[in-house]
């Protein structure tokens, strides 16, 4: 009887397996690529703390609008660079890009290089201009 079931809603039984894995999806990439901050959370570690954001977007993505502040970059700078931020290892770092997936390569970057403090924006760059936040051209 289960087999007959089985075979019979087949469609249905693998259709229900991808949405249940659509709903974890999000979960198990927030849990990816070190800890993450919204843009609320962002905004108090730069008032409160002074926290550091680095924009690791491309230099023509960052000169349309970045966050105030923000320094640039590149993703496939920061390894050299790095060091132009050791200075700031005790301060909160923020980690920007477009959507939130490039910062995460960033992170693991600093964290390499000792930083001990470091998150990604939730979301990146389009979380922050969504939430209406103040944007430096």
């Amino acid at each position: 009887m289960p087999i007959e079931f089985i075979k019979d809603n087949l469609l249905l039984i693998a259709v229900a397996a991808v949405s249940g894995a659509m709903l974890l999806w999000p979960l198990v990439r927030r849990g990816a690529g070190g800890p993450w901050v919204s843009t609320l959370q962002a905004t108090q570690l730069i008032n409160r703390e002074n926290a550091l954001v680095i924009d690791v977007r491309e230099p023509a993505e960052y000169a349309q609008g970045h966050v105030l502040g923000a320094k640039n970059v590149p993703l496939g700078e920061l390894t050299a660079r790095a060091g132009d931020f050791e200075k700031h290892k005790a301060r909160p770092v923020i980690l920007v890009c477009a959507s939130g997936s490039r910062s995460g390569a960033a992170l693991a970057t600093l964290r390499n290089r000792g930083f001990t403090n470091v998150a990604n924006l939730a979301g990146g760059f389009a979380a922050w201009q969504q939430a209406g936040l103040p944007v430096e051209k």
